[in-house]
């Protein structure tokens, strides 16, 4: 008999199975193999000994939690700018505007990018400019450790780009150059899910499903299941899998810009976020390319039989749209800053 529909957490949904990467492994056609079979198969997997400390990402994770510990009036002092910088409060995103009718998502955020200083010419350009910090008074030590964990975390993007261009029968240092990952519009971001129950049947989640922007997203979570991916965006009814947290792991996601790179070879996946009733901490680092980076199909991605599907566009282009898009207008905010 079917049960009927509860309001609350939905009942467990059966837990996916990814493929783990190891990127301290010296058979890089394991790798290739592993990596490309999770491409092909669900967008989504595992990458572990990536040169980042246990110690460290504890440091990460406490120092975001002390941010977000704060009260309500001192995080807005740091509010998200034009150059999404700084903090992005409760219900600021709408990831799935079709299903979230009344409320946005259920988590609060904190975006840091490549630093550029205001008097570099390359400030004009969208998602270019300085960072927006805390006073070292009230968070001493997180500017600092922030921008460690940013360097890091660029150098396990970049090591897993390596190995995705060899999936895509490329040459291994193809996404290494200038106008790729050179000068990269590299963005990472905290967040913060609130202690709430999701509840799909009223449209309440701690993120809203979407599959992501770019070219690849770094996640690092606490231990918090809440995770949750779609291997068919097309099923009816959508099947929900839950991924497991792995300690010291990130979980890596395809971008949309990936799939259209590809030529809809390599597949970005539906994913969403359900709260449990408890908070969940977690970690994204958006690799994207540069903002002048024609994306076009890959030279190795198009056939006679499988002519492009796109048409070619300016990555910073692209990437604008997504986020005014999906994020509420800059606006709304106008009364906390009066």
């Amino acid at each position: 008999m079917e049960s009927q529909k509860q309001s609350g957490p939905e009942p467990p949904i059966k837990v996916s199975t990814i493929n783990c990467i190891d990127l301290s492994n010296p058979d890089i056609g394991e790798s290739v193999a592993l990596l490309k079979q999770a491409c092909l198969d669900c967008g989504f997997f595992y990458v572990v000994n990536h040169g980042i400390s246990q110690e460290f990402m504890d440091e990460v994770f406490a120092q975001s939690k002390k941010f977000f510990y704060l009260p309500l009036n001192e995080k807005l002092k740091v509010l998200r700018n034009e150059k999404h910088r700084g903090y992005t409060p409760m219900f600021d995103e709408f990831l799935d505007p079709d299903n979230q009718v009344h409320v946005g998502d259920y988590k609060e955020g904190y975006y840091i990018g490549v630093d550029v200083p205001e008097n570099d010419p390359e400030s004009e350009k969208p998602f270019n400019g300085p960072n927006v910090w805390p006073a070292d008074g009230v968070l001493p030590g997180w500017r600092q450790t922030m921008e460690k964990f940013h360097h890091e975390a660029l150098e396990v993007g970049k090591a897993v780009s390596r190995i995705i261009a060899l999936a895509l029968d490329l040459e291994v240092d193809f996404f290494d150059k200038p106008e790729v990952l050179g000068k990269p519009i590299a963005t990472l971001r905290l967040l913060h899910y609130e202690d709430q129950f999701s509840d799909p049947a009223k449209g309440i989640y701690g993120a809203g499903a979407h599959s992501d922007f770019g070219f690849i997203t770094l996640l690092a979570t606490d231990d918090v299941m809440g995770l949750q991916i779609c291997k068919d965006k097309d099923a009816k009814p959508q099947i929900w899998e839950y991924v497991t947290p792995i300690k010291g792991a990130f979980i890596v996601n395809l971008g949309d810009m990936l799939e259209r790179w590809s030529n809809c070879m390599f597949k970005s996946t539906l994913h969403r976020v359900l709260g449990n009733g408890q908070d969940r901490y977690s970690i994204a680092y958006f690799v994207e390319p540069n903002h002048d980076c024609l994306v076009e199909c890959l030279p190795t991605c198009k056939t006679e039989k499988s002519p492009p599907k796109f048409p070619q566009i300016r990555y910073s282009t692209y990437l604008s749209q997504r986020y005014k898009d999906t994020h509420a207008n800059l606006s709304v905010y106008d009364k906390h800053q009066a």
